[in-house]
């Protein structure tokens, strides 16, 4: 048998994660973590970071493994994830990568378009002007320079926002126009689930999955990260509300109500990646049933 990957996509708040950990359970391999937004030590309970019952004693690669100075791109995930893959599918002959951050999956599994190596100066001018005037006119910039980035890109994610901008002012050419579709690699064969559930009820589980880690001390969490709020890991839902709160912008309701929303966008945007992309078979969120199509599909 080929090694294979088992790819496990889903908006947050799908079960993903569950979903991966019993996988990897089940075949007696390790999971690779996709997700950026737990890549970070210290954002636990804004993450939604699993426990180590919910990880079901398998091993997970790439969770709470940089500190908020860290700064990580898809490229630089799918460079250090490689050397763990290989070794994964070497000892076991499956692995799983789970996440919703479609970018860093495509990174891994397809590669990166070959767009020109960053500039620092430009970089830094573009995080000045993001530290002293906020996003909003970054985004106005992209729209003009390349409104088909600007409608399909994560706006609330600077670091892409200023990736995008800097293409497009490096090279005097839109970003959009420089993506390639790159192709699966052929090194190994690569099974893609998705998590497949109605819309009220993923909504709903955002719901609840923000009204508990509000219960559990994000609160408390975010007051203590205030310090660092300039760093890119922090300028993400969850975090950027209770700031505003903190500002006396919101009150407390309303940065949890933005929280709720916001949420919401991010995972409907996470929908629109996976259903570009007709490789995925989509599954309701039942690991059982997981288990039966991958075993079928490894035959």
């Amino acid at each position: 048998m080929p090694p294979t990957l088992l790819v496990i996509g889903g908006p947050t708040a799908s079960g993903k994660t569950h979903a991966a950990a019993t996988l990897g359970r089940h075949f007696g391999t390790e999971v690779i973590s996709a997700d950026s937004r737990q890549f970070y030590r210290a954002m636990r309970i804004g993450t939604a970071r699993p426990s180590e019952a919910e990880l079901l004693g398998v091993k997970h690669h790439f969770l709470g493994h940089l500190s908020l100075e860290g700064t990580w791109s898809a490229g630089t995930f799918a460079r250090t994830a490689e050397p763990v893959l290989q070794h994964v599918l070497e000892k076991h002959g499956v692995a799983i990568l789970v996440g919703g951050s479609g970018l860093y999956i495509d990174a891994l599994i397809k590669g990166l378009d070959p767009l020109p190596a960053g500039s620092t100066e430009l970089r830094e001018r573009l995080q000045e002007r993001l530290a002293k005037d906020g996003l909003a006119p970054l985004l106005h910039q992209l729209q003009q320079l390349d409104p088909a980035t600007h409608d399909r890109i994560d706006r609330h994610n600077p670091h892409r926002v200023i990736r995008a901008l800097e293409v497009c002012l490096a090279t005097g050419r839109p970003y959009s126009e420089q993506r390639t579709a790159p192709q699966d690699r052929t090194d190994m064969r690569i099974i893609r689930i998705a998590m497949d559930l109605p819309r009220h009820e993923l909504y709903a589980r955002i719901d609840t999955r923000v009204d508990r880690m509000v219960a559990e001390g994000l609160v408390d969490e975010a007051r203590g990260l205030l310090p660092h709020r300039t760093h890119n890991a922090l300028r993400t839902v969850g975090y950027t509300e209770l700031f505003r709160h903190f500002d006396g912008e919101l009150t407390l309701d309303e940065a949890i109500a933005l929280i709720k929303q916001h949420t919401r966008n991010y995972a409907k945007r996470q929908l629109t990646w996976l259903r570009r992309d007709a490789g995925w078979t989509f599954l309701p969120p039942d690991p059982a049933q997981f288990i039966t199509w991958a075993q079928q599909e490894l035959r």
